[in-house]
């Protein structure tokens, strides 16, 4: 009896605990998915920075570069067969359904990935490793998906919402999208 009195003590630790990496990875990941360029230094393209230095590119320089938004709003609305309007930042919408692609350096995606797939596993119906790109998987349910994309460009983190097609029209949602994604 005496353990169900610090119960909720427990409890508490616990649930602050699960709070913290997602945070922490939130906070490491929200500028990537922000593309205003206040305070961000380009370094230019990785053919310019190769040109500076007469050499190579570094794969690794490759690696840390976040990619542009892939997509427009006329793309978009193609894609998921409905008019969707460029909301900014990567975000698709029309007042209920939702496309939103966050991207990031493959860098940062691979120090990410494991932690989001198993948080997908439990958040979502069905997780289907995809057989594109260096990692990836898709994770839909009724009403919401989401999709991630490692590849050489990039990582690429797709999310839908309210589209109204049920698992199976959000899966049809984001592996159209990703086919759409250039390689």
């Amino acid at each position: 009896m005496a353990s169900d009195a610090l119960t909720p003590a427990r409890t508490a630790r616990t649930h602050r605990a699960r709070l913290a990496l997602p945070l922490l990875l939130l906070a490491l990941l929200a500028p990537a998915g922000c593309d205003s360029g206040d305070g961000i230094v380009d370094g230019g393209s990785a053919d310019t920075a190769a040109g500076e230095d007469g050499g190579g590119v570094d794969a690794g320089a490759v690696d840390d570069v976040r990619p542009p938004c892939p997509f427009t709003a006329a793309q978009v609305s193609e894609l998921v067969d409905r008019k969707l309007r460029d909301e900014g930042n990567c975000s698709f919408g029309d007042g209920i359904a939702q496309l939103a692609v966050t991207t990031a350096s493959a860098t940062a995606g691979k120090a990410t990935y494991d932690y989001q797939h198993d948080q997908a596993g439990q958040q979502y119906e069905k997780v289907v490793d995809l057989d594109r790109g260096e990692r990836g998987y898709l994770a839909v349910k009724d009403v919401r998906g989401e999709a991630v994309l490692i590849d050489g460009k990039g990582t690429y983190t797709v999310t839908i919402s309210s589209f109204g097609g049920g698992t199976a029209g959000n899966e049809q949602i984001l592996r159209r999208t990703l086919d759409a994604i250039p390689a």
